[in-house]
């Protein structure tokens, strides 16, 4: 199958493409923000630059298309039949850097999540990886020392 489009129109297309604050990441970020974290965007200097970072939690969220991260089984990541080649290579290559990236961030003592874009369209799938994701954080805020009766206590 050939493409519908020229060149150069193609080229003008993939060039609208964003890479920061879409759609899946706005809903992620909404998310998040209403369980009650707080975070930055883009993380730039950590490997792979996550979308989200939570750094008190020492926690990064990765938001991918999965057309252009290869979400295996996903309808949406099937790839072009025009220039097989080129896509196949592209996209593998993003593929490898993505698991470069989370295993550096990983060595750096970072959590990880990736949240795929045909999931941030489901607010119920997100809302459970982020919870699970976010429990261990969530319980250490919550349980403080007061709490624990350890207010006041020195060790002897």
């Amino acid at each position: 199958m050939t493409d519908v489009f020229t060149r150069k129109k193609r080229s003008e297309i993939m060039s609208l493409v964003k890479n920061k604050d879409t759609a899946p990441e706005r809903a992620v970020r909404s998310i998040l923000h209403r369980m009650g974290y707080r975070f930055r965007l883009q993380g730039s200097g950590l490997p792979g630059d996550p979308d989200i970072v939570l750094p008190r939690h020492k926690k990064v969220i990765f938001v991918h298309g999965c057309f252009w991260h290869g979400h295996k089984g996903c309808r949406r990541a099937a790839r072009p039949s025009s220039n097989r080649r080129f896509w196949d290579r592209k996209l593998s290559i993003n593929v490898e850097r993505d698991k470069a990236d989370i295993k550096a961030l990983r060595q750096m003592g970072w959590s990880v999540l990736v949240i795929w874009g045909c999931e941030s369209r489901s607010t119920d799938i997100a809302t459970r990886k982020l919870i699970r994701f976010m429990a261990y954080a969530r319980t250490r805020r919550q349980v403080s020392r007061r709490a624990l009766g350890l207010q006041g206590h020195t060790a002897n």
